[in-house]
Formats: structure tokens, sequence, C-alpha cells
């Protein structure tokens, strides 16, 4: 594109005047961002309003991605990096006497997500715009995201994380646009002149969903997609009359209702009244996205809504979005005028589900009282839903009572999102091969000898212009240098680095890039948590959401025992090793919150102890987040990907890891599986039982952790240490759930659910020959360059084509 820089500055300098009265010499740096992202969003909106134009001219299928999550990360340098003007950007900056790099850090990380579902969509996102296809994202606008996590006496502490304290400069509000979206209230049954039978609803709470929307700039290319986003509100919130009366917090006890549903990512639901706000949150959106679709369906195509599925896929994220499938019967039926058949064709048609977990528990399960209180029309159309699906049951499987009852949407009480997804949806897929399987062959068996043709496999991936072009310029530029340009829209362009695998001179430049990225971390962490960690040690990195399954407790064990070795033994030799953890745990997850208690107890008792000189160190960095990553991934050398085999779907972090030249260590787990298969065995180090193994234990319940540790004394004497006042006053309860979740089991579970203590052994001979294949540097940095090599399977790009190919079917649209 044409960039004038002379008009690039006089449109900062603008703007420094109109939006805060400054000169460019009186501007701190915070104006200085918010004036660049404006002038940039300027050069967006010409290709954006192209965009919108040209799709309305094409008239054809365009797909739309709702999502509980989208964790976009910064804008800025993405946008400049896809619009192909960095480097522009950069020398104005520079000539205005300003550096880049702490403009940049003025960004806020945008509040929309928190784990690999949200990055994930945003990866979707960029890949969908970058090849040039029309699809667009709709989720909420969450006004202090999940939380902003600080760690106290290393404790995980919960603060409002406010990324809208100052206006965010990318999106449009389009107040135009808004839509209802009613809660509670009692169905009433009509009949029109035509015989045609529906409900409306009598005394609702009506909620004011407001889009604000989102450019989704592709790379070296004129597309501007779009992620819509909806904010709540009540047009009636605020009453006068009892404000007047001084009944001040009655006079906006309605307001705040309805702005709660906005309010925060995933609030803690373990009471109903939480339950009931992450209902709220979810029908909420995909309510107010249905009604944005069919509004511009009736606007483009009139109201023949058979044709609705030929102009829209719909893809709905895991289960949170899957209330959008009774939602849409209630539009057509109760609003449309359509009859049941018609709609439920046009529903079948639509939607497709993309599953996220095989863990049983965390499959959506909603309780009928709070279902059918809060959305009470749409727990009708979801009854009638099962009681047509279950009269398909009994013709398929007749007598077949418990295949019906565990297949019914409603049973027990509950409401079975899933179940919902998988009778609505044309499309079923997993995100890693095998997670598919697993899922074929074990949590949805049954579901898959009945729709055996809906049942598909979508191997996730990243974007690699942000997680590499954006986070590791330095490797992206040594990548570009070796190979040439292409790799950025086409990753499996990698393979040609293979060559330099055995060139000296190219190993050794790849290692210095490390080196320099490994500083320029510590030098952050120094500055902002005032952490010293040493660049010559091996940064083994675990970053993921805290969850049990994703054994964060079994990584800190193996640094405890390491521990104990160095006490035991202070002259043992080996690698210094800093182990680098970033986690945050649900604000209700109690035994997740402890675990990160532990690693940072542990942390504070080694890194003090001058006995360890140096050898060991333990990080847990603040409030993990996208931008945080970005600077964790290029310096990693070890990644760590160690969940219980079968109980990861894929992962993205294990990709990211891989692009960025750090070695895995990790189960055969998820997209583990494949990353292996890519790289070769001999440049990953897997340990621990796998699948197969872990379901034969089960079936034959022939699990005795006791027996394990009266075996193993090293991993009895780390035990012991969580409970004999070690790390903590002696008698202290602390860390003694922990223990007992390991050994006896608590809360009616099994002991040691997720066989941290089966896989133990494993894991320390895993991390023992880390240890000797680093002391071997060129070795090492042919690994490492091995795996950046073979990591082209895992570019999001991939993942979308498969997806536009077997499920949207969507068609590129050049943007002139």
């Amino acid at each position: 594109m044409e960039f004038d820089k002379e008009l690039f500055k006089e449109s900062i300098r603008s703007r420094l005047k109109r939006h805060y009265g400054k000169k460019l010499e009186e501007a701190n740096k915070h104006d200085i961002y918010d004036a660049v992202s404006s002038a940039v969003m300027d050069h967006i909106q010409t290709n954006w309003i192209a965009t919108r134009s040209t799709y309305e001219d094409a008239d054809t299928r365009q797909m739309y991605y709702l999502s509980a999550e989208f964790l976009m990360g910064r804008a800025l340098s993405n946008n400049l990096i896809n619009f192909g003007i960095m480097n522009a950007v950069k020398e104005v900056l520079d000539e205005l006497d300003f550096e880049y790099t702490s403009i940049e850090e003025e960004e806020p990380d945008a509040g929309l997500g928190n784990g690999g579902l949200g990055r994930l969509a945003a990866c979707f996102l960029d890949s969908l715009a970058t090849l040039e296809y029309p699809g667009h994202g709709y989720g909420i606008r969450y006004q202090y995201g999940m939380f902003e996590q600080h760690i106290e006496n290393g404790f995980q502490v919960e603060y409002p994380d406010n990324w809208l304290k100052h206006r965010d400069p990318w999106e449009v509000k389009r107040s135009d646009l808004a839509v209802k979206v009613r809660f509670g209230g009692t169905p009433v049954m009509e009949k029109a002149s035509n015989g045609h039978v529906h409900f409306k609803l009598i005394g609702a709470e009506e909620i004011t969903a407001t889009p604000y929307d989102i450019p989704i700039v592709g790379y070296d290319t004129r597309t501007v997609n779009r992620l819509r986003l909806w904010e709540a509100s009540s047009d009636n919130g605020f009453d006068l009359q009892l404000f007047n009366d001084m009944h001040y917090h009655r006079a906006v006890e309605r307001q705040n209702n309805a702005e709660n549903i906005s309010r925060v990512l995933y609030p803690n639901d373990s009471g109903p009244s939480g339950k009931a706000l992450r209902l709220k949150q979810q029908y909420f959106f995909s309510s107010a996205s249905l009604q944005d679709l069919l509004a511009k369906f009736k606007r483009d195509h009139g109201s023949d809504f058979a044709k609705f599925p030929q102009f829209n896929v719909i893809q709905l994220n895991d289960t949170h979005p899957v209330v959008a499938i009774p939602e849409l019967m209630r539009l057509l039926i109760d609003e449309e005028g359509m009859g049941w058949e018609a709609a439920w064709d046009v529903v079948s048609r639509t939607f497709a589900y993309t599953n996220h977990t095989i863990l049983a528990e965390a499959l959506e399960k909603w309780p009928i009282e709070i279902f059918q209180g809060l959305v009470p029309r749409v727990y009708q159309i979801v009854e009638e839903i099962n009681r047509r699906f279950l009269i398909e049951l009994r013709e398929k499987f007749p007598g077949d009572w418990k295949r019906q009852n565990d297949m019914s949407i409603i049973g027990e009480g509950m409401i079975r999102m899933a179940w919902l997804a998988i009778v609505g949806c044309f499309s079923v897929n997993g995100v890693a091969a095998l997670h598919t399987e697993l899922l074929k062959s074990t949590e949805l068996s049954d579901w898959y000898g009945l729709y055996p043709q809906k049942f598909n496999n979508k191997t996730n991936g990243v974007t690699q212009r942000r997680w590499l072009l954006s986070a590791n310029p330095e490797l992206a530029s040594f990548i570009t240098a070796k190979i040439g340009h292409g790799w950025e829209k086409d990753l499996s362009k990698l393979k040609k680095l293979e060559k330099f695998a055995d060139d000296k001179a190219a190993l050794e430049e790849f290692m210095q890039i490390k080196y320099r990225n490994k500083i320029r971390l510590a030098k952050y962490l120094k500055e902002t948590q005032n952490i010293f960690i040493d660049p010559d040690s091996i940064f083994d990195v675990q970053i993921k959401r805290l969850h049990e399954y994703k054994r964060q407790l079994l990584n800190i064990l193996h640094v405890m025992h390491l521990y104990n070795r160095i006490l035991e033994n202070p002259s043992v030799d080996f690698v210094p090793r800093t182990f680098i953890f970033g986690a945050k745990a649900a604000s209700g997850y109690r035994r997740a919150k402890s675990i990160i208690k532990l690693i940072n107890t542990v942390g504070d008792r080694i890194n003090n102890d001058h006995r360890v000189k140096g050898r060991l160190r333990v990080v847990f960095v603040e409030n993990y987040r996208v931008s945080l990553a970005e600077k964790l991934f290029p310096a990693s050398d070890v990644s760590e990907q160690i969940s219980t085999a079968g109980k990861e779907a894929s992962g993205t972090g294990n990709m990211k890891f891989m692009l960025n030249g750090a070695l895995t260590v990790g189960t055969l787990d998820g997209a583990n599986i494949e990353i292996v298969e890519e790289a070769g065995a001999e440049n990953a180090f897997i340990f621990g039982l796998t699948t197969e193994q872990i379901q034969k234990i089960e079936a034959e319940h022939s699990y005795n952790p006791q027996e394990i540790l009266s075996s193993h004394p090293a991993l009895q004497a780390v035990l012991t240490q969580l409970i004999d006042g070690t790390y903590g006053s002696a008698g202290d309860a602390l860390f003694r759930e922990l223990y007992d979740s390991l050994v006896y089991g608590v809360e009616g579970q099994r002991p040691d659910v997720y066989y941290v203590l089966a896989d133990f052994q494993s894991y320390v001979e895993a991390q023992e020959k880390i240890s000797a294949a680093y002391a071997d540097r060129l070795g090492w940095a042919k690994k490492a360059l091995l795996n950046v090599a073979r990591g082209g399977k895992f570019s999001s790009d991939r993942t979308i084509e498969d997806y536009v190919r077997d499920i949207w079917k969507l068609k590129k649209i050049v943007i002139q």
C-alpha cells in the first residue's frame, strides 16, 4: 500500500490535538500509542469498507465463528505487520523521538479470552482474512476480561483487568445495529390467521445488546474481516423516581444487573447465581448474533429462509454457544412464522460444532430449573427437539432403554449441551487426531455409531504471523535469509530449513538468536517482577491454563526432587536449569490455586538457598497473557507438554514452542503425537503412560499409588515434604489436600486421578535426557532447528483450509 510518512506524522499530530488537546511535545507514551493506532485505523478502514462492499456484491456464503473467547492479544504490531507498514511506522516514530517498543507496551491485552480456546479463535480469524475467505467472529465485549493475576505471599490474588480504562482505538461502536435479548417471562401461545401457532414472551426482562466491531486484517492482502462483540445494557436501567426518593442503589439496580452480563469472562459458577450468569452470557451473545444474521439475510435476500444455509454457516466453538441451536429455532418459528420441520431443516444445515474436551465433567450441562427460568421458551424448544430425537432413537435401537436414556438431551435434571450440539449440527469435529479417535471410541461412541457421517478431525494450528513474524522477528529474519519469503503464508516452506541442519555456521547463528531472546526475557522479568534468571541456563517453560490434568504439579514435584538431590550432594553436577511457570487458575478452583502456592513456595525456598549456587531456579510469571507469551516462546529451550495421556484435546502452545525452536518434553497426548511424528522422536523427549495403558489400568481397577510410593523412596520423600513442614510450618495443612489427592483421594475421587505418581519416574528420566542433550550445543541446535523446519503442518492456515474444504465450503474473495 502507499504510505506517506509526512501525512502519517500530520495525522498523529491532529489526533493528539483533537483527542487530548496536546501538542506533540506534550504527549506521553499512551497519547502517542492512541494517536498512532487511530492513524493506522484510517488505512484499515479503507480496506474494511471495500471488503464489506465486495462481500455484499459477491452474494456468497460467509462463515460466522461463535465463541465465548477471543484471546486477541495486542493489535498494533499485528496490524502493522499484516498491513506491511511496520518498518515505515517505526521510522516515523524514530523521527518523532519515540521508541516503537515503548509505545507498543502502552497497549493492554484485550480482555476477551483466557486460554487455548480463545487463542485458537484469534488465530483462525487471522488465517481467514489472510487466505481471503469471508469469515467473522461473534462474542462478548467483556468489560473486565477474566481477571488480572497478582501473586501475593505466593498466593494468586485476582484484581479487575481494567483493559478498557482508556478507549480502545481498534473498535467501532455500532449503536445502529443494537438488538434486544429477553430473559425470563412467560411463553404464551398465539394462533395466527393462517393457522400457524407461535409463542410470545410476556413479562420478560429486556436487555440491549450493542455491537462493537474490531477489524481483522489479513497479511499481505486487502481483506479486512470483522470481529463483532456484544455489550449488555438496559434502556430502562435508571429509575429517576427512585433516585429522587434517595433509593440510590435501587435506582440503578436494573442497569447493573444488565451490565453484569458483559462484565467478566467466566464468572465464578460454583453457586446457582454464578451458573445463571454464565448461561445468561451464553444466551445473550448467541441470540444477539443470530438476530444480527437474520436481519442481514432479510436485507439481502428477503424472507425465504430456506436459503439461509446457502449464505451462512455457523461454527460453534465448544458448547458455550450451543444454545444458539434452539434459539435459531425460536427466531424462525416465533418471529418469522416458519413451521417446525422447515425451521429444523434450516438449523440442521447451518450449524457445525467443535468439541474441545475429552473430560466428561467439562461437557457443559445446565440444571433444568436454571435454564427454564432464564429462557423458558427456548427450554420448550429443547424439550421438543429431544422428544423428536428420542423417537428417532427408539426406531433405531428398539428396546435399548439404556442407550436411549444415556443419549437423551435432557436427563437427570440437566440439559446436556454437547448432546444438543451433535443432534442439531451437520458436523462434529475434534481438534487433534488422537482426540477425535477418542471421542469416537469412548466419550461419544454412541453418537459416532448413530451419526458417523458427522464426525471428522481438524487438527489445530497457530498463525505464524503472530507467533514468528511478530513475536520472534530475529528468527523470522533468519528464516527469510535462508529460504526466502513465502513461508509467511505457506508454512510448509519451512521444510527448506532442513538443509541447514548440519551447517555449523547456521546452527551457531540460530543459537545466538535464541540466546538474545533469553536475554530479552531476563531483562523484562527483572524490570517488571524484579526476578533474576540466568540466560546461560536451560529455560524449561510450562505456560498454560492451570488445571490438574495439565500436571503443573508433576513439574514442581520434579523440581523438588532436583532440589533434594542438590542438598544430598552439594557437589552434584548438572546443567543449570530455570523452570518458568505461567498460568491462571479459575477463581473458584481451590486445588489449582494450591498448586500455584506450592510453585511459589518451592521457588522462594530454592531461589534463596545459597547451596544451590545458581544451578536451579523457579519462576512464576504473573498475569500470563498473549503479550507475555510473545516474550516467553522465543526464549524457551524446553516445552513442557505433560498432560495425562488422553486428557488434552490438542494444545496449541506446543505448536508455538515448536515454531520457536523449543524441544518438547511430553506425553503422547493431544497434538503432541502429531508434533513428534513431524519433528521425529529423536528430536523430542517422550515419557509416561500411553492412553491405551491408562485405559487398561482403569478397566482393571489396578492402580495403587501407595505401591508406587513404597518402591520409589525419592518420590516418597518429595511427597512427604508437602506435609512435614519442609515448605511450611509443621502441621500446616496448606498442601495437605494436594498430598491426600495423590495418595488417598479426596471429595469422592479415587487417588491420583491424573497419574502424576505413575509417570513421575519416567518424567525424571526424560528430564535427565534433556540435560545430557543440552550439553551438546550443536546437537541441541540441530534438534531445535529441525523442530522449526518441520512445524509447517501446525499453521492455522492449514487448519482453516481443512475446515473450508470439509465443512464450511467457502470461496476465496479477492478485494480489489
